[in-house]
């Protein structure tokens, strides 16, 4: 049985960036081609309009995914990328935009409804706000959590555990407390050994001495 469909099986990325560069016009910022996908920045007001002009006059019918990215040294931290693919054109573009966790992005669920939770989840985990998502709680930390766990500055082990009490009969909420001070690995192969004395092993050398 042969299956006959009009998207190519190989999408090519040849004249596809800068068609797309030119047709947004002045709302880009960069544009690149990075590991076979074409990557382009747009200024932050004009994300809905970039991402309407992208859906509706060149056929990236779908967006995928909503993702953040953290970048504490920049002035504007936190970059938001947004994945679309064609069905028609079997092919995918990232469109990315950078803000800072006082200035909020313009929502998308005007173009995909599927976004309203996307842009949830880069809320919860990086703090960004969308401007006009008619529902922005958090989705995957818990109740009354505080911060945001994606950012790079926040603690490996948060700032409150949970447990339950046998005393008061219910979950409660308590500040982390280490048994003993986080510890960090290198992977080095024992093999190949490390740059550096492992702890114990300045005994071997002072018995040398």
């Amino acid at each position: 049985m042969i299956v006959v469909h009009s998207a190519p099986k190989f999408a090519s990325n040849e004249g596809v960036r800068d068609a797309l560069v030119v047709a947004l016009g002045d709302m880009v910022l960069a544009s690149k081609e990075e590991h076979g996908e074409i990557v382009i920045t747009v200024k932050r007001d004009a994300i809905e309009i970039a991402l309407k002009l992208l859906r509706d006059d060149h056929e990236y019918q779908q967006m995928m995914e909503i993702a953040g990215v953290d970048y504490p040294e920049r002035a504007e931290r936190f970059e938001v990328v947004y994945m679309l693919q064609s069905l028609t054109k079997n092919h995918r573009v990232m469109v990315k935009l950078s803000t800072d966790d006082a200035t909020p992005v313009p929502t998308i669920t005007t173009l995909w409804p599927n976004a309203g939770w996307l842009e949830r989840e880069v809320f919860d985990l990086y703090g960004v706000t969308f401007a006009g998502n008619p529902d922005l709680r958090r989705i995957l930390t818990d109740y009354g959590f505080e911060g945001h766990p994606f950012r790079k500055d926040f603690p490996l082990t948060g700032y409150t555990e949970l447990r339950y009490s046998e005393e008061e009969k219910r979950v409660v909420y308590e500040p982390v407390e280490l048994a003993q001070d986080l510890r960090q690995f290198d992977f080095l192969s024992p093999w190949e050994g490390s740059d550096y004395v492992l702890p114990g092993d300045e005994k071997a050398e002072e018995g040398k001495s």
